[in-house]
């Protein structure tokens, strides 16, 4: 371990030599091990690591939240003195809330479904016993207004399902802050988020921890958001913390070789000239073009009214051979429609869906069936979209059958798309259940791939990976293309990676296609305000990553 000591005095939290064991599953008896680190008041410390590395373990640890299977073995975690590993379940809930504040990563599923939201936040005081009724009904719309909720009277009223990402973990802030604690946990609480969400919620946590003097236990794997806001990071690797230190120093001058290969993997953008070679490569007739694409919904509005929502409106752009056009934009810009559209998962309105020269928006299922397999699409989520029960080799292997390729032949194929998508030959006779998400993403791909696409549809494909795990599926995607030449449409709220793999990227707003360019046109001269503020949400904007993994 390095840097490990921090400043003396009494810290507000102490984790001392703290170790929890894993059941005997795997080679890795350990999911944390011999782990120290101080948290003081009024700093925002930040744990950085992969999947897999403990930091969730951690949090949970210091709550009191483990499951049973999960039972600290050594060590200490001490709260202004009180080691909590001692204390009972009745003496922990005591702490949990009032003390001891958690933002989870996932709203949706932290939150009760058939509770309003204002009930919840009451409910986190009326536990505590803290404040009578019509006082705690007063906190509870203070709350909802300091999270910066729109119309805290209305809303209090609403269910979590009505609310979007962004608003549902705002709520989440508001039931940790509901009784002032002096220690606030976030575990990711910004990764599903879009970028201007995400920067709205990390700039409330800090003003919030700014005005409270809380200190801010920040779990994350993204190096741009610990530029954003740590004061001190902590660096874990596989249940081990490997460094730790102040912010700007873990930053610029990591000591250890995996925080050096973590930043490094954070998305660089392409230089001018490597997109310029990108596009020469492409040739001139483009694989897809589209033309003045509309679509639009009618989504239920009440019990008996439907309000038209138009998702895409007017879009037009063009895709040549061997290049990436990457679609970016916030949630419910339209970008995920377009996506369908083009695989005609949904039908359209208006325009055309021109694929090589033929307008499939206007053709039957019947008659795209033949052509579908030039289109494929790698899906966002890597756990939902491939089969549990089905082996890898039958997953990858079922589109080329259902194709009329002969099963020797299927096979054959499949073994070899394995090992283009650098996983071990023995993965054909295996389960997704077996493998990481980065793995089940090269699956998804190789799936994809199965039939010789001309073009390659990637919606989000990156948003469940860790940053160095995107990082390998990026280099896997370029080296792909360069090899197959084939056009991609990549979808993505990430500016930083669609600048690293895109030679075109096209920015949406409300439907519309607002600006349009190379990456470098896009992020050095933005024209419209919207990429502007896209560009400003993006985290760690004023941080450079250095280029370390490769130093001594």
């Amino acid at each position: 371990m390095h840097n490990a000591t921090h400043k003396a005095g009494a810290a507000l939290l102490s984790v001392e030599g703290l170790t929890v064991r894993l059941p005997r599953l795997g080679d890795r008896p350990y999911a944390v091990r011999d782990l120290s680190f101080t948290l003081d008041k009024g700093e925002i410390l930040c744990i950085v690591g992969e999947s897999g590395s403990g930091k969730s373990i951690c949090a949970n640890a210091i709550m009191g939240l483990l499951p049973g299977y999960l039972t600290p073995e050594s060590g200490r975690i001490l709260y202004q003195g009180t080691d909590l590993l001692q204390q009972s379940e009745e003496t922990l809930q005591g702490l949990r809330g009032r003390k001891l504040g958690m933002i989870f990563q996932e709203p949706m599923s932290a939150l009760n479904p058939i509770m309003t939201v204002g009930e919840q936040i009451a409910e986190v005081m009326a536990v505590h016993n803290d404040r009578p009724g019509k006082a705690r009904q007063a906190r509870t719309l203070e709350l909802l207004e300091l999270v910066g909720l729109p119309e805290p009277g209305k809303l209090q009223h609403a269910y979590p399902f009505r609310l979007s990402g962004g608003q549902r973990q705002r709520v989440m802030i508001a039931m940790a802050l509901a009784l002032e604690p002096d220690i606030l946990i976030a575990d990711e609480p910004t990764t599903a988020l879009d970028v201007t969400t995400q920067a709205q919620i990390l700039a409330l946590i800090k003003q919030i921890q700014s005005v409270m003097r809380m200190g801010v236990m920040f779990i994350t794997h993204d190096f741009g958001v610990v530029a954003d806001i740590a004061d001190r990071v902590a660096v874990m690797e596989k249940g081990v913390l490997v460094e730790q230190g102040p912010a700007a120093e873990v930053l610029n001058r990591p000591s250890h070789a995996y925080t050096r290969r973590l930043i490094d993997a954070v998305p660089h953008r392409r230089s001018a000239a490597a997109a310029e070679a990108g596009s020469k490569r492409g040739g001139e007739t483009p694989v897809l073009d589209v033309r003045q694409l509309t679509k639009s919904y009618s989504i239920p509005d009440g019990l008996f009214r439907k309000r038209h929502v138009v998702a895409v409106q007017d879009v037009s752009f063009t895709v040549q051979r061997g290049r990436t056009l990457g679609i970016v934009g916030e949630s419910g810009s339209g970008k995920s429609t377009i996506g369908k559209c083009l695989l005609k998962l949904v039908g359209i309105d208006s325009g055309q869906i021109l694929f090589n020269g033929s307008d499939i928006a206007q053709m039957s299922q019947a008659q795209f069936r033949p052509m579908r397999k030039n289109v494929q699409m790698v899906f966002q989520d890597p756990f939902a979209s491939l089969n549990p029960r089905h082996t890898v080799g039958r997953i990858v292997m079922d589109g080329q059958l259902a194709n009329g390729v002969a099963r020797g032949k299927a096979e054959h194929r499949t073994r070899e798309l394995l090992r283009l998508v650098e996983l071990h030959v023995g993965a054909f006779d295996r389960y997704p259940g077996e493998f990481s998400g980065g793995q089940r993403q090269r699956i998804g791909i190789a799936r994809a791939l199965a039939l010789d696409p001309q073009l390659l549809v990637a919606d989000e494909l990156l948003s469940a990976l860790d940053a160095s795990v995107q990082a390998q599926v990026l280099q896997l995607l370029m080296k792909l293309q360069a090899q197959l030449h084939i056009a991609m449409v990549f979808i993505t709220h990430d500016l930083r990676v669609a600048a690293n793999i895109c030679h075109h990227i096209a920015v949406m707003h409300r439907g519309r296609i607002v600006e349009e360019g190379t990456p470098e046109q896009v992020f050095s001269a933005p024209r419209h305000e919207y990429t502007r503020k896209l560009i400003a949400a993006t985290p760690g904007q004023s941080w450079e990553p250095p280029r370390l993994a490769l130093a001594a």
